[in-house]
């Protein structure tokens, strides 16, 4: 019965949530959309011209976002482990970003270039098991830190998701060890009860 409570409460606050009703209406494929826009008008991190891989970019709300705004100059790849539906401007691969043949894909579609700017609003799948969840969450941002790492350009920049609780300090310190500037961002589109953050890594340290 309990279950069925937050499912139902769940569904309530679904429907009736301004950035769902937002999306729907302005053709985006999901809320986080507005997350992204919400960042990115603050930070400028989308220009005309760029190169940028959204890992675990189903079903495609950042990819919209991200060809929007290079407005058909440059490149967005996505890259998911579920399938996506074509987007315009967007060349999709799906598989795990962190597999060796995956990659080699993503290179291969980056033609020996770097990315500008690689986004991770990505999320295990979650067990219920706080712990457990915290754990997989910060184990693949690790994995998206060192594949960004990997692929960008020296002045390029990472967007990452991540939750508070345990593992976000030490978090936190690794991206300070990548990247010369580290910024902390809740977007509006964020719901307040979220223990989401998004972590922005802007230019790349040199070793």
């Amino acid at each position: 019965m309990k279950r069925q409570a937050k499912t139902r409460a769940w569904l309530h606050r679904h429907v009736h949530d301004p950035y769902v009703r937002q999306a729907t209406a302005q053709g985006y494929r999901s809320r986080a959309a507005f997350k992204l826009i919400g960042i990115d008008t603050r930070d400028r991190l989308l220009k005309p011209g760029m190169t940028v891989i959204d890992l675990g970019c189903a079903p495609g709300g950042w990819c919209q976002v991200a060809a929007e705004r290079l407005q058909g100059r440059g490149q967005v790849i996505g890259v998911d482990l579920l399938p996506m539906a074509a987007l315009a401007g967007v060349r999709f691969i799906q598989g795990d970003f962190t597999a060796a043949d995956t990659r080699a894909e993503i290179e291969s579609a980056l033609g020996g270039r770097k990315a500008d700017l690689v986004l991770c609003d990505a999320a295990p799948n979650i067990s219920g098991v706080t712990v457990a969840d915290q754990a997989r969450s910060y184990a693949l941002a690790e994995e998206a830190l060192a594949f960004a790492v990997a692929h960008l350009q020296p002045k390029g920049a990472f967007l990452v998701k991540v939750f508070q609780g345990s593992g976000f300090e030490a978090f936190v310190r690794l991206m300070r060890a990548s990247f010369q500037q580290v910024l902390v961002r809740k977007p509006e589109a964020s719901r307040d009860r979220s223990r989401e953050l998004y972590l922005l890594g802007r230019e790349l340290r040199q070793n």
